[in-house]
């Protein structure tokens, strides 16, 4: 998706629309187009040791996805 200008971004659970376009915009330099949001929830994991039975809760998150503007960029491994 990279070639069509769209990337992914892991980003903060209480962030807004706006607020990831400008920093994504302030990051990285580019001019934003749109942004789409996911949130994605808890998934119950167990796990079986010697001992006993370990159940938990995977992390909640949220993902984004920026499109940039035609002809635009991100080079995330250009300072490496």
């Amino acid at each position: 998706m990279n070639e069509r200008g769209v990337y992914g971004f892991v980003v903060e659970k209480t962030a807004k629309k706006p607020q990831i376009k400008q920093a994504v915009e302030k990051m990285y330099g580019v001019k934003v187009v749109g942004v789409r949001t996911m949130r994605y929830a808890a998934k119950k994991k167990t796990r079986y040791t010697k001992a006993k039975i370990v159940s938990g809760y995977t992390n909640t998150f949220k993902k984004a996805i920026v499109q940039v503007a035609e002809g635009e960029i991100i080079d995330f491994y250009g300072e490496i």
